[in-house]
């Protein structure tokens, strides 16, 4: 990824979330024990789905890439937050910057594609029962993994290309604790009209489309899941899907609302980014462990 000549920046500052030394320590304490948290969480499960056979389906297997996909989106942003928070030195070079902005899309994108993914499990697992195992054999279920990192992979791209068309002559001073595309393009010394566009267009409509997807395949799932007749039967169809839908919830509200809504700067962007970057991939791993029988039990056989 060349870079414009006519750069002079060669280093950016991330003020982060508050300049307050005292809150400052309250955002390391609690940033580091939620990113220990999802560590170990999301690195549990990715044990205990490899470890135990009877967690070889194809729902398992999506589960376990997506907390592959939230390990490594969380760790993007995460540790250089935490260094900051403990530094007077808040500086991050030109190109970690935007290796940085890369890897938070290219993850954060496979991570949406990946939900609507999960979200089609469902929708055959309980409206084409007979012909699931069928549809979604490790075939199948290998190439669909492979087009959500695909796509997440052409949305990086995407966004990562038009920001650094831009060029950044001073201030250096990005309100926020990581690299993201608008808070740059407010930095940019020339015309921002395309990449604010570019900003919108990409991850306003993947988040939106994504949604859109799952809404529309929960809504047949439910429609399907009101047609049987056992209460018990409901009850289980509807616990499979309630896992997803809270974390579909997490991770696409805040997503739909910062990059949807017009370009000005939101007091509130920051926490909003905190939500989705470091709490959800945190809440994740206890929202599919603790409504999940299955995998709670093989968490019990490893201890043994």
């Amino acid at each position: 990824m060349a870079v414009s000549n006519e750069t002079r920046v060669t280093h950016f500052i991330l003020i982060g979330l508050s300049s307050n030394p005292n809150l400052q320590i309250v955002f390391f304490l609690l940033f580091l024990s939620m990113y220990l948290l999802s560590i170990t969480g999301n690195l549990l499960i990715l044990i205990t789905i490899y470890v135990d056979s009877q967690l070889h389906s194809p729902m398992y297997f999506f589960l376990s890439n997506l907390s592959f996909i939230d390990l490594s989106f969380s760790s993007v942003t995460v540790p250089k937050s935490l260094v900051n928070f403990i530094i007077q030195n808040k500086a991050i070079s030109f190109s970690q910057c935007f290796a940085q902005l890369f890897f938070f899309h290219f993850f954060g994108g496979t991570e949406c594609f990946h939900l609507t993914l999960m979200a089609y499990d469902r929708y055959v697992a309980i409206c084409n029962p007979l012909r699931y195992n069928t549809i979604m054999n490790r075939r199948t279920c290998v190439i669909l993994v492979a087009f959500t990192w695909v796509g997440g992979l052409i949305h990086a791209f995407a966004q990562t290309f038009p920001t650094l068309q831009l060029s950044f002559c001073g201030p250096n001073e990005i309100n926020h604790f990581f690299c993201d595309a608008h808070p740059l393009s407010l930095l940019a010394c020339s015309g921002t009209i395309i990449s604010e566009i570019a900003d919108r267009v990409n991850s306003g409509s993947l988040t939106l489309g994504a949604f859109l997807v799952v809404s529309i395949s929960y809504a047949y799932i439910i429609s399907t899941i009101l047609k049987i007749k056992s209460a018990e039967g409901r009850r289980k169809a509807f616990s499979t899907c309630a896992s997803h839908l809270l974390v579909v919830s997490l991770t696409f509200g805040p997503s739909v609302f910062i990059y949807m809504r017009p370009s000005a700067t939101f007091a509130g962007d920051k926490l909003l980014t905190v939500f989705y970057n470091i709490v959800t991939p945190w809440l994740n791993p206890f929202i599919y462990t603790l409504r999940n029988e299955k995998v709670r039990g093989a968490m019990r056989k490893l201890k043994r």
